[in-house]
């Protein structure tokens, strides 16, 4: 079983000369994965769930940042290589959605009354890219490093 999930088989259509390297490198020839597939379908699938799961690894090992928005909340991570800090932004009011364009420049060029701006600290509880792979199946994106340095600043501000 895959540690993260299957590769679609668009994701790996477009991956084909990486999964064709990764055959070779493992000692399968294209004759031999051909006949994998026809006569030993659960022995191919778990080659396609290790190579998923090394694609993902991969992936997983360069994220930085992560973020999540929703109508009323920005979440930002910043994923250290023991810990997540978060800095998050909340706002109960109404006429705000964090969802759309130019919205966080918005609100934090004239915030309104009933916003909150926090900051915590978390170490992994299962591996960090276990952990970073639940949060983008939750929901975060991939982000960068401008947002969570924005809402850091807007942060020590307001503590000021």
């Amino acid at each position: 079983m895959a540690k993260y999930r299957l590769l679609t088989h668009e994701e790996l259509m477009e991956m084909e000369q990486e999964f064709v390297e990764y055959l070779v490198v493992n000692g399968i020839t294209a004759p031999d994965w051909e006949k994998m597939k026809k006569e030993e379908p659960a022995k191919a699938k778990q080659i396609i769930e290790l190579f998923s799961d090394v694609v993902f690894a991969g992936i997983l090992r360069k994220i930085k940042f992560l973020e999540f928005r929703s109508e009323h909340e920005v979440r930002v991570f910043q994923c250290l290589p023991e810990k997540l800090i978060q800095v998050a932004l909340e706002c109960e009011g109404e006429g705000v959605d964090f969802t759309q364009e130019g919205s966080i420049e918005q609100v934090l060029s004239d915030p309104p009354a009933e916003i909150s701006i926090y900051t915590v600290e978390k170490e992994y509880n299962e591996s960090r890219e276990e952990e970073l792979f639940e949060m983008i199946e939750w929901g975060c994106l991939v982000g960068g490093e401008s947002l969570f340095k924005a809402l850091s600043l807007a942060l020590a501000a307001s503590q000021e």
